[in-house]
């Protein structure tokens, strides 16, 4: 991509292209999106690893695990286990906490663009689906984002009525990190059906829609210290807003607000939505550089 001589979108660019950029003087830079695979690939290769040769680094799966010896429990996996048992054992707490600690910092939903490993996946197809969008063999099939809060209250209901954790059953992305980990088996089956949906019928079904992991990470993230911001060097050309996972939360980069922040002499803003995966995918196809990432908590410090 070429951000300062091209508006491309994704929709206009080849996949690989997004994994590099060009700066202002035209010098190629790596972009946001190939920092993330790196970070996740990183991840998963240590849970292999630790598994495989006993390096002992990062050990288990996204559910739970011990890095260097530190538990780190995954919160809707807790959540679930207290639901079904009526208890929490005291490494669970601990691990729970930690891990509320570190994103209630770095910002909730990032968990969802820098951890984890469907995540990948569902980059994949969702260029696949916008791709045959454009050439008009399926259709853009959106829904109502808010159904995610029904089916995290549909599965937190199913732990405690029948005492098992029902969702680890079909939950991809334990799927995915348990065969990382420990290797193949067949439920991986039910991860290829979801990866088809996306592709065929609903762009990032899952992630948008369905998984409670997601939607319990965006209740920490809304409140979470790291954050996107906009500046009013923005010329509403909506390139971010075509790009973004979750593009509800780009609001406020649409021009019909400006009359309102020149009233209250508003020239930065952050973005505040719990949907927000700080995937950064904004600031790679930014070409006023009107988005970063910000710590709003910085005051503080």
């Amino acid at each position: 991509m070429d951000k300062y001589n091209n508006k491309e979108t994704i929709n206009h660019s080849t996949f690989f292209s997004t994994f590099y950029d060009k700066d202002e003087k035209g010098k190629t830079h790596l972009t946001l999106r190939t920092k993330r695979w790196t970070v996740i690939i990183t991840i998963h290769l240590l849970f292999f690893l630790s598994f495989a040769i006993d390096i002992q680094t990062l050990e288990g799966t996204l559910n739970g695990s011990r890095f260097l010896g530190f538990h780190l429990i995954d919160p809707f996996t807790t959540i679930q286990m207290y639901l079904a048992e009526h208890h929490i054992h005291t490494n669970i707490v601990i691990g729970t906490a930690t891990i509320v600690a570190f994103y209630l910092l770095f910002g909730g939903r990032t968990y969802c663009a820098w951890v984890c490993p469907y995540g990948l996946l569902s980059e994949i197809g969702e260029k696949l689906h916008d791709t045959l969008v454009h050439k008009k063999i399926i259709k853009n099939r959106r829904f109502d984002h808010r159904i995610r809060h029904i089916f995290w209250i549909i599965f937190a209901l199913l732990a405690f009525t029948s005492g098992y954790l029902v969702f680890e059953t079909f939950n991809i992305v334990g799927i995915l990190s348990r065969f990382i980990a420990y290797g193949w088996s067949l439920a991986l089956s039910w991860v290829v059906v979801v990866f088809l949906i996306e592709v065929f019928y609903s762009r990032r079904a899952w992630c948008t829609y369905i998984c409670p992991v997601g939607t319990t990470f965006g209740y920490i993230g809304k409140v979470s210290g790291l954050r996107i911001q906009w500046n009013d060097s923005c010329d509403h050309c909506m390139v971010c807003h075509d790009v973004c996972f979750e593009n509800q939360v780009l609001e406020l980069t649409k021009a019909k607000y400006d009359e309102q922040r020149k009233e209250k002499g508003i020239k930065n803003q952050y973005v505040t939505g719990a949907d927000c995966t700080l995937c950064g995918r904004c600031i790679d196809v930014c070409h006023s550089n009107a988005l970063k990432f910000d710590f709003r908590l910085k005051g503080l410090i």
